[in-house]
């Protein structure tokens, strides 16, 4: 390794570096820092520099296998620059077509026109980061300051580096290890085992929330009666106006609404826990699942010859478009049977769910753009889901729950004939 740094007894100094054909470093006596700069000509030797205290770094071809870069007031024109252990203090890093392999890039006023940044361990005080083609296999980036597209990376990937993401990937590790099934295979045991062992027992529980919410409301109309009656009389006693009628009456039905469920135990956000766990591990899966698939992941190679069929790839996305439509399709199912339990739905129903509909439309050119073992887990989790839906309604089930309200002895029948009769009649 070359080091240059301290006073130099002469005021320019050649020094061949990688790429570089006639580096010169200016060294005055009333500035501390020097400039390098490298016109483009051919057949230069390479030399690995351990550190290069630079003021201006411009017009270099390529730069690598350099220890520490730092202090240079402006990096740019460099056509490929890897193999830093750490590049900081650079006030200005443009032009760069290729920057890879840098352990830990800091202190960057702005960094931009980089063709693909990638392999970086750490990114932070970067105050402006814009005009990059590829950013990936960056497990950090931070203190991003003007650019939105920066603070946006930066906040993804605080979450990608997030404690239930790192569970969720050893979970699925460990999975495929003990099991020794290959990877597609394995991502389908897991995903099945959490809906079953977590999720399933929690649309149990929301569903007794449900039947016990449904069956005071017969309760709830008779007491709603009573409270207007008591009401009335008590404004022609105190000469109320009818907006001191409804304000009376309204707060004292919420009072009365409220002791019911405090009484049955039955309060109606206890029926939402399951989207509450639900959509976290729904989040945590798919960015576990796009860790590993990353260049930078150990277990890269096996994820890309894990697959199966059409899919053999797990890390790059579904060319055929297979995996999205099957998504979307399970997804419109899913929707489509919730809706058929509504009698006569409301217009805020109606809405959110046209709502559904069009995000499970969306999801299947996003799933066509991520790798397929994330296309498999989210086709997997919603046909495992769609599945309980199917169990949840059987009869022995509703026994067993003992749910309050009533329910269809022929759930599946009722179900076919309402479908046929909405879209195929």
């Amino acid at each position: 390794m070359l080091s240059v740094a301290g006073s130099l007894r002469t005021s320019v100094l050649q020094l061949p570096v990688r790429g570089v054909c006639s580096a010169t470093f200016n060294r005055k006596s009333s500035a501390p820092g020097h400039t390098c700069t490298a016109p483009p000509s051919a057949g230069c030797p390479a030399v690995c520099c351990h550190m290069l205290p630079v003021r201006t770094l411009s017009a270099v071809r390529g730069l690598s296998n350099v220890g520490t870069l730092s202090g240079a007031g402006t990096l740019s024109g460099v056509g490929t620059l890897s193999g830093v252990g750490t590049l900081s203090g650079v006030g200005t890093l443009s032009g760069v077509r290729r920057l890879s392999g840098v352990g830990r890039l800091s202190g960057v006023g702005t960094l931009s026109g980089v063709g693909r940044l990638s392999g970086v361990g750490r990114l932070s005080g970067v105050g402006r980061l814009s005009g990059v083609g590829t950013l990936s296999g960056v497990r950090r980036l931070s203190g991003g300051g003007h650019d939105d597209s920066a603070g946006a990376a930066g906040w993804y990937s605080s979450l990608s580096d997030s404690a239930p993401v790192h569970l969720s990937e050893h979970f699925l590790v460990s999975v495929q290890q003990m099991s020794g099934l290959p990877w597609w295979l394995s991502i389908v045991v897991a995903t099945l085992s959490v809906r079953t062992l977590i999720t399933l027992p929690l649309a149990a529980y929301q569903m007794v929330i449900i039947s016990k919410v449904e069956a005071l409301q017969a309760e709830i109309s008779e007491l709603a009666k009573r409270l207007r009656y008591e009401v009335s009389v008590r404004a022609r006693e105190r000469g109320w106006t009818e907006k001191e009628c409804r304000f009376q009456f309204k707060k004292n039905l919420r009072r009365i609404v409220s002791q019911l469920y405090v009484r049955d135990n039955c309060h109606p956000f206890k029926a939402s826990v399951l989207v509450w766990v639900q959509l976290p591990l729904w989040i945590s899966f798919s960015l576990a699942l796009r860790n590993l698939s990353l260049d930078q992941s150990a277990l890269h190679s096996d994820l890309a010859a894990g697959g199966a069929l059409w899919f053999s790839d797990l890390t790059s996305p579904d060319s055929t478009w297979i995996l999205p439509v099957c998504l979307g399709l399970i997804n419109l199912l899913i929707v489509e049977v919730f809706s058929l339990q509504r009698v006569n739905p409301s217009r805020l129903q109606k809405t959110v769910t046209n709502f559904i509909r069009a995000f499970s439309v969306l999801m299947i050119p996003i799933a066509a753009t991520v790798p397929s073992s994330m296309a498999l887990y989210w086709f997997t989790s919603s046909l495992v889901g769609f599945s309980h839906n199917l169990f949840l309604r059987s009869p022995t089930i509703h026994k067993i729950l003992k749910l309050r309200s009533h329910r269809s002895d022929s759930p599946y029948r009722d179900l076919l004939s309402a479908f046929i009769t909405k879209y195929c009649r």
